[in-house]
């Protein structure tokens, strides 16, 4: 039995400063003088004492390398334990949920999925709608430093490909983690920065922008009112727009851009294939919009730009409800958040580089079937893909698929309806938020829900967001005995 006490400190660690983040919205709600304040006062301390504790209680067992074992639990133990605390606001305080919907806010703000079962947003307290954005904006930075350093090093899902980025970890992922999250959490927070300051020359108020600024530049979803963007005004949409896309694409890339170097920017074939999938998406629903109204407005080209990007980079955000739009666009936006956007982003889903080391394996194989006797090599960014790189790849799509049916049998097994069980099972696996039909498409919630239904999604937004084997693996026999 391996040692846990690494794990438990740094879980520790974590869970006190999640507590101490519960202290800023505290002071919001007392600036606003509702008297929620209470409430965030008791959650940090309930949140910093139990953290403390633990990581006290394991701090004679730190080590400064981590075993494959201990990185596999620390990354899936962190997303399963913080949400555990996140959820005591809600579920303390107004809106005082039950505890499973407050741990599926929680959940879902700290994967940045952006699923939400709250309702009446504009009436609760200015502290609770900070701390849905602080969430999301601390999960998006957490699941880059997870993307960066530890999905590379376990080898899940073809993630391994990007340990030659500037990142070698192996052995030394703690100190290594601190070293690439520092030049990160700078970018970060300067994108926020500038996101916040273009949504208030936009229109809106500095509070609404600094917590859209979060949700945004995180690609997570939430937002202060019920209409979601519907409430603002075309000038915020755009805004977001090119926010949700700057969120979606490798953080390494800004890394290299601030050190004086352009070039991989430009010459990353993933950020290539992903705009330009986002940017056809979009031309051929409004094609298909301009054919069926004959009228092709600043307003209906927009609302498509929006919705979509929000979709394909796995937001969440929408600013109309597209189940009205037709068949096919609404078909097409189902596997537009399949899609997802870049590796080592803020951005969820399947993502844009797994797709292209499919379709290359794909062409390698029609090759070798065409001329057998030929050597045709699967190739990714000009480099040749190794055979354990491709087969992590296959793995994950067959986990994803497998998984999405089950959860949308164990939905339907609770009841629901099979566009609800389907699109919700999709929406939590590949983090992206609102689902389709009426009850959990872009115009309702998740609220409507039964608490089997919910705590299934739940775990399923935590098996989406850590890339499924990541969570997969501690659950098998060998590992334990490993």
């Amino acid at each position: 039995m391996f040692d846990l006490r690494p794990v438990g400190y740094v879980i520790g660690l974590l869970v006190a400063m999640l507590g101490a983040t519960m202290l800023l919205p505290m002071l919001v709600d007392i600036a606003e003088g509702r008297g929620h304040w209470r409430v965030f006062l008791e959650s940090a301390t309930i949140t910093m004492l139990t953290g403390g504790l633990v990581a006290l209680a394991c701090a004679n067992g730190v080590e400064e390398r981590l075993s494959i074992q201990q990185t596999f639990l620390l990354t899936t133990g962190v997303w399963l334990t913080l949400p555990v605390f996140g959820a005591l606001p809600f579920w303390l305080g107004a809106p005082q949920v039950p505890y499973v919907d407050a741990f599926f806010e929680a959940m879902s703000g700290l994967t940045t999925t952006g699923s939400t079962v709250l309702t009446g947003l504009e009436t609760l307290p200015k502290g609770l709608l900070l701390w849905r954005g602080l969430m999301q904006w601390l999960g998006g930075i957490g699941i880059i430093v997870v993307a960066m350093v530890f999905l590379p090093e376990l080898r899940v899902g073809g993630m391994q490909i990007f340990r030659s980025e500037g990142f070698d970890t192996f052995g030394k992922i703690l100190p290594r983690a601190t070293e690439i999250s520092s030049r990160i959490s700078s970018i970060y927070i300067a994108l926020t920065l500038i996101c916040a300051l273009c949504y208030v020359f936009a229109g809106m108020s500095v509070f609404d922008a600094t917590v859209h600024a979060m949700t945004t530049v995180a690609t997570g979803g939430f937002a202060n009112y019920d209409a979601s963007f519907g409430a603002f005004g075309p000038g915020v949409e755009y805004v977001a727009v090119v926010f949700m896309i700057l969120g979606a694409l490798p953080f390494v890339r800004y890394v290299q851009l601030t050190a004086g170097t352009a070039e991989p920017l430009w010459r990353d074939s993933q950020i290539r294939v992903f705009l330009v999938t986002a940017f056809g998406i979009v031309a051929l629903i409004t094609l298909y919009r301009v054919v069926q109204t004959e009228v092709a407005t600043e307003a209906a080209i927009r609302k498509v730009l929006f919705n979509t990007v929000s979709l394909i980079t796995g937001t969440g955000y929408a600013s109309e409800d597209y189940m009205g739009w037709g068949a096919f666009p609404v078909a097409v936006l189902f596997f537009t958040g399949l899609i997802g956007g870049c590796a080592g982003s803020t951005a969820c889903s399947i993502k844009v580089f797994r797709y292209q080391l499919l379709f290359a394996s794909i062409r390698a194989q029609l090759q070798k079937v065409q001329t057998p006797h030929g050597m045709f090599t699967p190739r990714y960014q000009g480099r040749p893909v190794d055979d354990e790189v491709l087969n992590s790849v296959m793995a994950f799509f067959v986990f994803f698929i497998v998984t999405m049916g089950l959860v949308a049998v164990l939905l339907a097994m609770t009841g629901l309806d099979f566009v609800t069980s389907l699109s919700g099972a999709a929406a939590a696996l590949a983090n992206i938020g609102p689902g389709f039909g009426d009850q959990i498409g872009p115009a309702g919630n998740f609220a409507g829900l039964n608490d089997t239904a919910k705590w299934v999604l739940s775990f399923t937004m935590l098996i989406g967001r850590l890339e499924l084997m990541a969570v997969y693996a501690i659950l098998t026999v060998q590992f334990w005995r490993a």
